[in-house]
């Protein structure tokens, strides 16, 4: 009865226990006795978390506590596994499916991201509109350039042959005998008729069977290998063509000087000459894709077009380097057109001008067109889209190549239009210009006085078209300068190599056309002819607005070695009047 009573005053001793003891029952977690631990002196009921040998009543009341926080312990994970069984209840897949049915989110809380991602696309789809405007007017801009070789070149070169035997006859009022224009543009004319009499010695029908008999595989390489090459001489000739007519136009102080044209002038002749046989190579290539039975050429030289698309779009683009891929663009579909143009005409030439072949001979062309179209057309909206350029820069560019038209009729304008457009499309009309009129000449026979008539009508015919172009796109770019706020530096002088300080004159000139009305001083300067400047007035220098805040104005008294020191430590961004086909700029427009 002793053990008995131990052990009930054991159980009512601890707190909840005989509650405690009936929960660890109904679980099967209480522990058995011992063999042999009856009721006893150190038995007692001896649970395992009893302490002591003599735990009977008293151990379990004077023990530590760790048996209670075992106890607490027990029932908290007991709790934890009820919140388990209840948690895994209800989740079902009727409660899954109604949850992904019904849940909602909202696009207002990422706002200015979706904002950002409609702004690309509506970009993308304005791309095509932009960049076909800047195409059209690019393509105009070269023929206007290609045009004045065939209309206007001869008569400025026989009006400047008329003023050398004829001026001596009056006397010499002034130093010059020819005016640095009329110059260049006998020179022009004499690398035309000599480039062309060169030309005769190249069989045109011997070149086309040799690419014939060539595999397609040959023939696409050597099609790529020649697109890199025009490339390459349209970089260089436009060089070289500029440094012949600096050497036959700059102030020579001795006659032994004149000699260094002759050699300058014979490379001149040498890459023209080249580059024609160049594209008439191109030209022999496409003419046999065109001519192939399964069309398979022409179809592999129309892929290449998208090829270029994987070659530039995952680049990165800043704005200077996309205006030189759009100047690119445009003078790669001019020049495609006219080789179009030569494989039409060849093609007439061998069916005896029948214009049935000429249908034959449309949808091919239809398609190398449409292909050149789409591919610019994806390449520059990837390009936008990756770089995060809008469509406006498509209207700056527009506007860079009316500037350049409207600059060059001005009283200060420092070299010709054509020249210009070479420099920064890298379009040299001279070669293609000789290669046409060699394909014409050789495809056309011209006999009987009808003939004749016929070949001067078509001439003035093509006088009136280039001077129709030349009013339209004047009045265009006048435009496209004003739209731009452009109008300031158009009266800025051309700047040169050697800074010096701005005479005074000058600065009162410039002050006085900057108070005319604007439309005044602008048909003022595109009418008006060029005036050659004196000698010993000095080259002016144009700062731009980042120069006036990195120096401050300086006095008379500085000379100008420390001004030749201050610009070369000016770190000045070149904007879009400074870039052409060439330049290697990474320069960010602000």
């Amino acid at each position: 009865m002793a053990g008995v009573g131990d052990t009930a005053a054991g159980a009512a001793a601890i707190p909840g226990g005989g509650r405690d003891s009936k929960d660890r029952d109904n679980r099967g977690e209480v522990e058995q006795l011992p063999a042999g631990g009856g009721p006893g002196p150190g038995g007692g009921s001896s649970l395992r978390f009893s302490s002591g040998p003599g735990g009977g009543g008293s151990g379990g009341v004077n023990g530590p506590p760790p048996p209670q926080l075992t106890e607490t312990l027990g029932f908290y994970e007991s709790d934890r596994h009820r919140q388990k069984r209840r948690s895994r209840s209800e989740l079902s897949l009727l409660r899954f499916l109604s949850a992904e049915l019904t849940r909602g989110y909202f696009l207002e809380h990422n706002e200015a991201k979706y904002t950002e991602r409609r702004e690309r696309v509506y970009t993308c789809m304005r791309i095509p509109r932009e960049l076909e405007k800047l195409m059209i007017f690019g393509i105009f801009l070269c023929l206007d350039a290609f045009l004045y070789v065939f209309t206007l070149l001869p008569l400025r070169v026989f009006l400047a042959l008329f003023r050398f035997f004829t001026l001596p006859c009056y006397g010499l009022r002034d130093r010059r005998l020819l005016q640095p224009a009329q110059i260049c543009d006998i020179l022009k004319g004499v690398i035309l008729v000599i480039c062309f009499f060169m030309m005769h010695y190249v069989d045109y029908s011997m070149m086309y069977h040799l690419i014939r008999g060539q595999s397609v595989i040959k023939l696409y390489i050597i099609y790529n290998m020649l697109e890199v090459a025009d490339r390459l001489f349209s970089s260089f000739g436009q060089d070289i063509l500029d440094a012949l007519y600096w050497t036959a136009t700059e102030p020579k102080e001795r006659k032994r000087a004149h000699i260094g044209l002759i050699p300058h002038f014979f490379m001149a002749v040498l890459y023209v000459f080249l580059h024609a046989i160049l594209i008439m190579v191109q030209a022999t290539t496409l003419n046999v894709a065109f001519n192939s039975h399964n069309k398979s050429l022409l179809t592999i030289m129309m892929s290449n077009n998208f090829v270029e698309i994987k070659g530039s779009v995952f680049k990165k683009f800043e704005k200077n380097n996309l205006f030189q891929m759009s100047n690119s663009d445009i003078k790669e579909r001019f020049t495609n057109y006219v080789l179009l143009l030569i494989v039409c005409l060849r093609n007439m030439e061998q069916f005896s001008w029948n214009p049935d072949h000429l249908w034959v001979l449309f949808p091919d062309v239809c398609m190398v067109i449409a292909s050149e179209i789409a591919v610019d057309i994806v390449k520059h909206a990837f390009i936008t889209k990756f770089n995060d350029i809008t469509a406006d820069v498509y209207s700056e560019y527009r506007a860079s190549l009316a500037f350049d038209l409207v600059s060059s009729r001005q009283k200060n304008a420092y070299t010709d239009y054509s020249d210009s457009v070479a420099r920064r499309m890298g379009f040299i009309p001279l070669p293609l210009a000789v290669l046409l009129i060699r394909v014409v000449t050789s495809s056309i026979k011209v006999q009987g006085i009808l003939s004749y008539a016929c070949v001067i009508l078509f001439y003035f015919g093509l006088i009136s078209l280039k001077i129709l172009n030349s009013i339209v796109l004047l009045g265009k770019s006048c435009q496209y300068v004003k739209e731009a706020k452009m109008e300031e530096k158009l009266f800025n002088p051309p700047p040169t190599s050697t800074p010096g300080k701005t005479s005074s004159k000058s600065q009162n000139k410039y002050k006085s056309s900057q108070g005319l009305s604007t439309e005044e001083t602008l048909s003022a300067s595109i009418i008006s002819q060029p005036v050659h400047q004196k000698e010993n007035t000095p080259p002016s220098l144009i700062t731009s607005n980042s120069d006036q805040f990195l120096t401050t104005p300086d006095g008379d008294e500085k000379d100008i070695t420390q001004e030749n020191s201050e610009l070369k430590h000016r770190s000045s961004k070149k904007d879009l009047l400074e870039i052409d086909r060439f330049t290697i700029c990474g320069n960010r427009i602000d």
